[in-house]
Order: structure tokens, then sequence, then C-alpha cells
């Protein structure tokens, strides 16, 4: 059987690295371009601090998809790029599996729409870990049974958005395993936004500190009793598997799917 042909973007950075050294350990997959504003022209392998591997890496993304005809790529780039690497690997008819933060309720359904005009697909992932999906949906479960939840989420320093997409992500599922929203929270703030910002009842609050990675708590109360869910990615290898079996699997999801979960479980 064929290898699936990956491009990485975002291949210089931290988890970008991670998706390079994932893919040329899987062997189903073959990486055949990397793009990065940092670091063009030279080989990927240099960059990882290893041996050559004779992928170039480029700066300009459309170029890259031209020359390299990858049929999957795999962004870990920012917030303020995301949309148009998303439409202009569509254009291309080339998959994409995303791990960029930050897109809208209004971002997702344009993604949706370009799937549909381009006829390529699209997954989108708040988060690749196994151990966090699961998290979020025993949150989903333990929401049926508890009439209070916040959110804490905890990540490194150099995270550009707040909340993270796992934590509005774990409110979503909160919000559509329930039949009723939380009650509103009594008292006042005396500082304000001490209580973290509020989504459909949940408060949900980030914390950015260096040294960590990326982590996220859901605390439920009830009558006479709480209960944590937490999960904590103690390195970037954890994602993955997770973006692995997404780059295995997107061609057979038609559109936009929201969610490793969609497919995974």
């Amino acid at each position: 059987m064929a290898k699936i042909k990956v491009l990485v973007t975002g291949a210089c950075g931290k988890m970008g690295q991670e998706v390079v050294k994932a893919v040329l350990k899987d062997n189903d997959l073959t990486l055949v371009s990397a793009v990065d504003i940092r670091n063009v022209g030279k080989d990927i392998g240099s960059v990882l601090g290893g041996e050559l591997l004779g992928v170039e890496v480029r700066g300009d993304l459309e170029e890259a998809l031209h020359l390299d005809k990858p049929e999957v790529i795999v962004d870990f780039t920012i917030p303020m790029t995301i949309l148009q690497n998303i439409q202009i690997s569509l254009q291309a008819k080339v998959h994409a599996v995303v791990g960029t933060t930050g897109l809208s309720t209004q971002d997702l359904q344009e993604i949706s729409d370009w799937c549909n005009t381009y006829g390529a697909n699209v997954l989108v992932a708040p988060n690749f870990a196994i151990g966090a999906l699961l998290m979020m949906r025993f949150a989903a479960e333990a929401a049926k049974y508890f009439p209070q939840v916040e959110i804490i989420e905890l990540h490194h320093d150099q995270k550009l958005d707040a909340p993270s997409g796992t934590s509005i992500k774990t409110a979503e599922m909160i919000m559509n395993s329930r039949s009723e929203s939380s009650k509103e929270s009594i008292g006042e703030e005396k500082i304000k936004g001490v209580r973290g910002g509020e989504m459909g009842g949940i408060h949900l609050h980030s914390i950015r500190l260096p040294g960590l990675i990326a982590h996220q708590e859901v605390i439920f109360g009830g009558q006479g009793q709480t209960l944590t869910i937490r999960h904590d990615s103690l390195s970037r290898e954890c994602f993955m598997p997770g973006v692995v079996f997404a780059v295995k699997n997107i061609s057979r999801r038609p559109g936009l799917t929201y969610g490793l979960d969609q497919i995974l479980f």
C-alpha cells in the first residue's frame, strides 16, 4: 500500500517538530514537505538536530503544495494564519488535520463551506491526546449527575489564545449532555473577571505559566461532595498517536470533523 504523503506546516515549532518526528517514524506515512517562516532553505533534518532528510523548509504554503504534492497537511501554526492555510490547502484538494486552536463557531462554518466547495476534508481537533479526549467524555457523563461545574485549564505562557480549545469543547460537551444549563452563580466580583469567563453558565479559568504544557481540571460540585476529572500532558509526544491516527483517517471523513473523538470512539 502506498504511503500517505504528508506536509507539516509550522514544522519548526515545538509541536511541529514532534509531528515531523512522528511522521518519520510511521511506516504508513512519508514526509514530503515542511513549511515554516523560520529556517527557510534548511533541511528539516538539521532543524531537528539529526541527519539530513532531503526535505527543505519552505516559507510559502502554496508553493509547497504545488511542488511537493502532499495528500494531507498537518497544521500547528498560529490563530492568525490558520484560516488562510486551510483555504489554500482545500483549494489544492489537500486534506487538512488542524491542531491550531482559536477558531470560532463562525470560522468552523466557513471551513465546512470550503470543504463542500473544494471537495477536500478537514479535521479540527482542540486536543489530540487520548487521555484528554477521555477526560472530556467522562466530564460529559458526570454532568448528568452534578448541578454545578467549573473548568480550569493550564497552559505554557507562550499559548496565544484563551480559553483553550479543549476547555471550550469540554463546556460544549457538558452543555449538550444536560437538559438544563448550570445555575447562575451568586455573589459579586470585587475584581472584574476573577470568576473567569462564562459559557452556558459554566465558568472557565485560564492559567498561563512557564513550566506547564497542557493541563485541565473539570470540577463538579453536588450536595456534600465534589468530583474532579483531570488530565495532564507531560510532554508533547502524548499528542502524536492522535495526530497520526487523524492523518490516516481524514480521507474517509467527508467535510469538516470537529474533534478527534468523532472518529476515534
